[in-house]
């Protein structure tokens, strides 16, 4: 399940997108659009901006937009940078240690199959549909 984190993630970056380009949009004025907290949003801007999905400007004229054309950002990237997994169960975790029991488990090939639909759905999907819907 994706949790608020993520959706709050998306619609930012949605918002952002839909800013001119070579503009800084103060994070007040995205909160204020989105209907989310500044105080949250500021966590989850941090998270995006560590893994360079978007920079920001401190000061006047300043604050955050996109580093790449819409169409290069997809969903699942985005999810994944402010901590959601994508993965249905934990073995299947970039992190996960190898798990003893892969050989004989009846139902590992049912979960590789939904992870790589899961992946492919949300790395299939850019920002740039989600800004023209």
């Amino acid at each position: 399940m994706i949790s608020t984190r993520g959706r709050y993630a998306l619609r930012l970056m949605v918002d952002l997108a839909k800013q001119e380009r070579d503009c800084y949009t103060p994070l007040k004025d995205i909160s204020e659009r989105q209907g989310i907290s500044e105080k949250y949003m500021e966590i989850i801007i941090k998270e995006l901006v560590k893994h360079k999905l978007i920079q920001g400007l401190r000061g006047k004229g300043g604050g955050y937009q996109l580093l790449r054309n819409t169409a290069d950002y997809s969903v699942g990237e985005i999810l994944e940078a402010v901590g959601e997994q994508l993965a249905p169960v934990s073995c299947l975790l970039p992190e996960a240690e190898h798990c003893s029991r892969e050989n004989i488990c009846p139902t590992i090939g049912m979960w590789k199959k939904f992870n790589k639909l899961s992946h492919d759905f949300f790395y299939g999907i850019t920002l740039a549909e989600l800004a023209e819907e």
